[in-house]
């Protein structure tokens, strides 16, 4: 099986898309992921680099789309409304896969179905995959219910960001793996970020009072990778994603960052280019 390593828009706002893919290639990924701002000239020079990219140096390279919508106070409907525009916007820039924050934790599980249904659809309609980040504050947000869905959706695809498991029940799942194994069948892609029982991310994963629970999020993914290969998928794909402020914590006063954000992706892509 086939790893992909994907490099985060986020962090990199800062730069214009030709500037960012510059960058993304110089560094060795295979891909890129972004909330896409629903810019004109954004997107242009985005898929105009994009499709250089493909025909000169690399023609698998990887576009993932996000669809991450702002919170807001709305019915089921309005939110069905805003999400169904999206990824409409979303699917016209064809993707290779699109990254949703999906429903809300505090919506009825029969109205997150209607939700996840109306994406199902949509990807349907369109051809590219919908998958499904696992995340505070969305369906996703916690491992017990979310096998509820499984239940409904047994084929749903998933993105694994274990860490927000971790921070919703504030603990590190040991006593949770047999659910947590439970998801791995439905795990497309990974966000490799290091957290804890009290935040989605360490301040430096490899920092040695770090090194339990850096050894405890690479075991779970390493897992997941087994669980792949068994059910014979050719290609994981793989974000590194130690963000920005408010997720990377700051000294007081100054604000300074308490690591650089891009030199700690790009180690972890290294580390696990040589660990799974």
């Amino acid at each position: 099986m086939q790893i992909k390593y994907i490099c985060t828009y986020w962090g990199c706002e800062q730069l214009s898309p030709k500037a960012f893919l510059s960058k993304v290639m110089e560094s060795g990924y295979d891909g890129v992921e972004i909330n896409v701002p629903e810019d004109d000239s954004f997107v242009a020079e985005l898929l105009q680099e994009l499709q250089i990219i493909r025909s000169t140096k690399n023609k698998d390279f990887i576009f993932i789309a996000q669809q991450v919508l702002s919170n807001q106070k709305e019915s089921v409907n309005e939110y069905i409304e805003r999400i169904t525009l999206r990824l409409h916007f979303l699917t016209a820039l064809q993707p290779d896969y699109i990254n949703s924050h999906t429903g809300k934790d505090f919506f009825d599980f029969s109205d997150n179905c209607r939700i996840i249904e109306i994406t199902e659809q949509i990807s349907k309609k369109s051809g590219i995959p919908i998958w499904h980040e696992i995340h505070r504050g969305r369906f996703s947000f916690h491992l017990k219910t979310l096998l509820n869905y499984i239940d409904v959706f047994p084929k749903i695809k998933l993105i694994a960001d274990f860490s927000h498991f971790c921070v919703v029940s504030e603990s590190d799942l040991q006593d949770q793996q047999d659910l947590l194994s439970k998801v791995y069948p439905n795990i497309k892609h990974i966000h490799a970020r290091v957290g804890f029982e009290q935040s989605p991310q360490v301040n430096n994963p490899f920092a040695p009072e770090w090194k339990k629970q850096l050894d405890q999020y690479l075991l779970w993914w390493k897992q997941i990778i087994e669980k792949q290969e068994k059910l014979n998928t050719d290609v994981i794909s793989i974000t590194p994603e130690f963000g920005p402020f408010p997720y990377m914590p700051q000294e007081p006063f100054t604000l300074k960052p308490l690591s650089n954000q891009w030199e700690i992706n790009l180690k972890i892509k290294s580390f696990l280019q040589q660990n799974l």
